[in-house]
């Protein structure tokens, strides 16, 4: 088992073991073990009643946070060359076509998210090794594969996470930073249960949500109760 260091177990001493917390007290108490010298991020895991080994109970979809990440997000597009200055213009850092997807290859990834026109695809389409396993790869299902440059490009700077259910049946993300005010956080939190909820497969069965939790970076974990964030 993991040694738990002397910071993280006083830190710890604030939050009651087995207790779930109401989201707005949880993330209070997030934010108060936030005490790194950076501005930690707050995330979120979900566990859910979903065994993603069948094909019918994948959970995967994009959510829009109301009050951002509190990151900069660096955004590629892959465009042909007539779609290139409409994607600049809508604020993406890099964009290119045939020399884009060579610069990918070499290993020169300079951005956080890419999107790309359907035209590009068959291009793109050999990133997969590359781009996959960092959870890159332009994907229609979250909006990232799209003639609406600009929509696609504003909405990714703006607070756009994408989520994937993984082995375990657990979904996370970034929802804001320790900074931002409890409300603001409260919200992002509100929204991303939101999404996951209507992301529901139609295999799931018994209790889809069970289990969140929230903790910044370098904190302790909060359980929270899920009724907390559902009701509203």
């Amino acid at each position: 088992m993991a040694k738990v260091g002397k910071r993280l177990r006083n830190l710890r001493e604030n939050i009651e073991t087995g207790k779930t917390y109401d989201v707005a007290e949880a993330v209070k108490l997030v934010k108060e073990n936030a005490v790194a010298k950076f501005d930690e991020t707050v995330e979120v895991a979900v566990n859910l009643g979903v065994d993603p080994r069948h094909a019918d109970q994948m959970v995967r979809g994009v959510c829009q946070l109301p009050n951002g990440t509190g990151r900069e997000v660096r955004v590629a597009v892959f465009a042909k060359p007539e779609r290139q200055d409409e994607a600049r213009e809508a604020g993406a850092e890099v964009v290119g076509a045939e020399d884009l997807v060579e610069e990918v290859q070499k290993g020169n990834i300079n951005f956080d998210k890419c999107i790309a026109t359907p035209d590009m695809m068959p291009l793109v389409g050999r990133l997969g090794k590359v781009l996959g396993p960092r959870g890159m790869m332009p994907n229609p299902k979250v909006g990232t594969v799209t003639n609406d440059i600009a929509e696609a490009v504003r909405s990714a700077k703006g607070g756009a996470v994408e989520f994937r259910v993984e082995k375990a049946g657990i979904v996370h993300a970034g929802v804001g930073k320790a900074s931002f005010p409890e409300d603001a956080l409260v919200e992002n939190i509100r929204a991303f249960a939101d999404a996951v909820m209507k992301a529901k497969p139609a295999g799931a069965k018994g209790t889809y949500l069970k289990k969140l939790s929230l903790t910044s970076t370098m904190g302790p974990g909060v359980q929270v109760d899920t009724q907390s964030v559902l009701s509203a």
